[in-house]
């Protein structure tokens, strides 16, 4: 199944300021959500944002707050499974976007149990493996290996960005080439084992 831009979402997970340093490839996950965000936002592709309980974990984390569009949905939670959170699924079937590209932390507990949450709600989700992180790389290995169990697609952010894009012979694709693709190509990048 490929993304579809008009019916994705983009879902960050908890990327949370006072989580981050202790997050193992927390910066390149960072600069990996960012990009895409930036290419959501050129796609009018929404984002919505979750943060676990801000007064212990801290707001979004700077970086990625500073980028995020006007229009992104801000979502405060306590439960690790954000699809426990009142309004929560409702929100995302009322968008009509049954596609879910998912980043964030931890990923083997909130990411994790969202994501299951989100394929029990018959979406269809998409681990984005350099934004999906943990404080240790095996957990997040783990995670990402029970999600394709349940039916889970593991991409990458240059997958979710050329199956959004769709074409190279539009002013689209030109735009988003000469401001984010091009000056991305040479960024040096590890996926997660």
């Amino acid at each position: 199944m490929l993304m579809d831009p008009e019916r994705s979402l983009l879902l960050i997970v908890d990327v949370q300021s006072r989580l981050m340093p202790v997050i193992e490839r927390a910066d390149q996950a960072v600069s990996e959500i960012s990009w895409l965000v930036a290419v959501a936002e050129h796609l009018a592709v929404p984002v919505w944002c979750t943060e676990q309980n801000p007064d212990g974990l801290g707001p979004t984390e700077p970086r990625l707050a500073s980028i995020l569009p006007a229009s992104t949905r801000g979502i405060v939670k306590r439960h690790f499974n954000a699809c426990r959170e009142p309004g929560f699924v409702e929100g995302l079937k009322e968008l009509s976007r049954p596609q879910v590209v998912i980043a964030g932390a931890e990923a083997h507990i909130c990411v994790l149990q969202t994501a299951l949450g989100l394929r029990e709600q018959g979406f269809e989700v998409f681990w984005l493996i350099e934004g999906c992180v943990s404080r240790r790389l095996e957990e997040a290995r783990l995670a990402r290996e029970r999600l394709v169990q349940a039916g889970g697609v593991v991409v990458s952010v240059d997958m979710v960005a050329y199956e959004w894009l769709q074409r190279c012979d539009d002013n689209t694709f030109r735009d988003v080439h000469r401001r984010l693709l091009k000056p991305r190509a040479g960024r040096p990048l590890r996926l997660t084992p």
